[in-house]
């Protein structure tokens, strides 16, 4: 029997986003409106929308639906924000961020997630972003400063270079610390280079590469 995916996008909307406490009118607008079962592999697309992160390849992940929709309200995108995410993986967040804001900046260091994330947007009709493959950890450098900086992939520590790329009262939502215990933090810019943190929920996350913790020596 083919799978009814309104019904599935609507479940689990109403079963894992809502009682995880998002409860933002916009988010979950945005959330239902995009077919995230068009930015899975095909082998996965049954799996859509169930609370699992999905395989993307080269050891990285598509977040569950539940962690996508809490990065997406604890950032409090308006319509005229511009948008940096670091790691595009499937594209879905992207096209979810698009739909909340001005423009999407979404660099990934894998050129094949950079290529069939372009088509996934394309095929969505959603044209408000610009796709780079680069590596953003030390060497890929935009060429301005942004309302919002999300992080798909954990990091051991935050490089100070991205916090540099915010705006002021910027916000920029990212995954750190040891796994498997890592804490999604919201940093915000208040100014003279002193940024407020929120403690935002626990998770574990692949690393992004460049990202991972030191290699410790046992003797």
């Amino acid at each position: 029997m083919a799978m009814n995916f309104e019904q599935a996008r609507l479940n689990m909307v109403e079963s894992q986003v809502r009682p995880w406490e998002v409860l933002d009118g916009r988010v979950l607008d945005v959330i239902s409106r995009v077919h995230r079962e068009d930015f899975v592999a095909p082998a996965h697309r049954q799996l859509a929308f169930a609370d699992l992160c999905l395989p993307l390849g080269h050891g990285e992940v598509m977040m569950k639906p539940v962690l996508e929709a809490r990065v997406l309200q604890a950032l409090q995108l308006q319509p005229a924000d511009k948008v940096l995410e670091i790691g595009t993986g499937s594209g879905f967040l992207t096209a979810c961020l698009a739909g909340l804001s001005a423009h999407v900046t979404t660099v990934d260091i894998h050129a094949d997630f950079t290529a069939a994330a372009t088509r996934h947007l394309l095929d969505a009709g959603i044209a408000n972003t610009s796709l780079v493959t680069g590596e953003a950890v030390n060497a890929w450098q935009p060429d301005g400063l942004f309302d919002a900086v999300v992080v798909t992939g954990a990091v051991f520590e935050i490089p100070p270079r991205w916090l540099s790329w915010l705006k002021p009262g910027g916000r920029m939502v990212v995954v750190r610390g040891l796994s498997p215990v890592q804490h999604a933090s919201l940093m915000t810019l208040e100014g003279s280079g002193h940024y407020r943190e929120e403690s935002l929920f626990e998770t574990d996350l692949p690393y992004l590469t460049h990202a991972e913790p030191p290699q410790r020596f046992v003797f």
